[in-house]
């Protein structure tokens, strides 16, 4: 295990883990695991904090709705009963921020819960999601131990990201397994960010092609149900895509940087530079950093087209089942679509179909719920 640097007073120790040689690696803060028993899990545990900054400044925005004004009145509309333009979920939530692959999972889930825990805040946590946690984290230690390191910046949090995804990557190549490895990238022109829960390298000696797994566990010892399994079908899918991306050389740089609002010649602090060449890289500026994780994804294999998704029972980690399907491109592309239009505020959010109203059971906002309430009257 390599110490990291003592954190100061006034900034906590920023959380990284390695492998036996020394592998770095840190979960990535906008990305939870979930435990998943009933998939309320995903969504419980990708609720956002509600707030965000305005896109512009408080002039720009008297001035804008003055002009509204001016226009509605003069096209003979009464100022008074003008609609207010709403901000898009993806503005108010998710500003200058990546949307995390279990706020896409959750809203496939189910929209309306998802808009409820953007304004409400997230459940507490259940013990199946601790549970569900905790052997996520048994999982992730099996191949590699946590070590710290003092982050001083957002360009050094990302700086430790990248750090994570090319020494993950090189363990996967040299011992055929990594866990917990990071990617990020635009989906259908927004940010998306995850986490890979596991990548394996074929036992077979043939293919080169990484195997995408993704492991849950549950409460009773039972199947899951088709539309839990569709959730994770959709999550794998979002993995993959990320994955397949970033080795085909198309991380937008530039658009990187001002979309998250970085600076590519920030100066590494000490600590993180010394940290760095500890792993045998030397790195100044964090566009350095960049650098190298672009030269890493130029050097994996794509992902192989076969998906795999892992269900355990909690209480003794039994292996309840194995499921393995294939990647559909034009699916995949109509499900992102879908949710991404209820994040960019182009439609309101849809409720469960009838033959999935069974969710609402292990929903916390049921009561708030419009259409429990409706169906109640009935």
């Amino acid at each position: 295990m390599i110490p990291g640097p003592q954190p100061p007073p006034h900034a906590p120790p920023a959380p990284m883990h390695s492998s036996p040689s020394a592998t770095p690696r840190q979960e990535l803060p906008v990305e939870i695991v979930s435990d998943e028993e009933m998939a309320f899990i995903d969504a419980a545990l990708a609720a956002a904090a509600a707030g965000g900054r305005p896109l512009v400044s408080s002039t720009a925005r008297r001035a804008a709705a003055q002009l509204s004004c001016a226009a509605y009145s003069a096209a003979g509309g009464d100022i008074e009963d003008s609609p207010v333009p709403r901000r898009s979920l993806l503005a108010r939530f998710r500003e200058r921020r990546a949307l995390a692959v279990t706020d896409i999972t959750a809203t496939e889930w189910c929209e309306k819960q998802m808009e409820f825990m953007l304004e409400h805040g997230k459940p507490e946590r259940t013990e199946a999601m601790k549970a569900g946690l905790e052997r996520h984290a048994q999982l992730e230690q099996e191949v590699v131990e946590r070590v710290e390191v003092t982050i001083r910046s957002e360009e050094e949090l990302w700086t430790v990201k990248f750090m994570n995804f090319i020494m993950g990557t090189n363990q996967l190549m040299f011992e055929g397994i990594t866990r917990e490895i990071p990617v990020i990238g635009v989906v259908e022109g927004s940010w998306m960010i995850g986490i890979i829960d596991e990548i394996r390298m074929p036992i077979d000696g043939i293919s080169l092609q990484p195997i995408l797994v993704d492991t849950k566990t549950r409460v009773r010892p039972t199947i899951p149900s088709e539309a839990q399994k569709r959730n994770g079908r959709l999550q794998l899918m979002c993995y993959k895509y990320l994955w397949d991306n970033l080795i085909a050389e198309k991380f937008p740089a530039e658009n990187f940087f001002s979309y998250f609002d970085l600076d590519p010649n920030y100066l590494l602090s000490d600590d993180v530079r010394q940290y760095i060449s500890s792993l045998g890289f030397n790195a100044k500026t964090f566009e350095d950093v960049l650098k190298y994780f672009k030269a890493t994804c130029h050097t994996l294999p794509r992902s192989g087209e076969s998906l795999l998704l892992r269900y355990e029972l909690q209480s003794d980690h039994s292996l309840l089942e194995e499921y393995q399907f294939t990647y559909d491109a034009s699916w995949f592309k109509d499900q992102i679509q879908q949710v991404l239009s209820f994040w960019q505020g182009s439609r309101e959010p849809k409720f469960v179909t009838e033959e999935e109203r069974w969710k609402c059971s292990f929903c916390k906002f049921a009561s708030k719920c419009p259409m429990i309430a409706s169906t109640s009257r009935c």
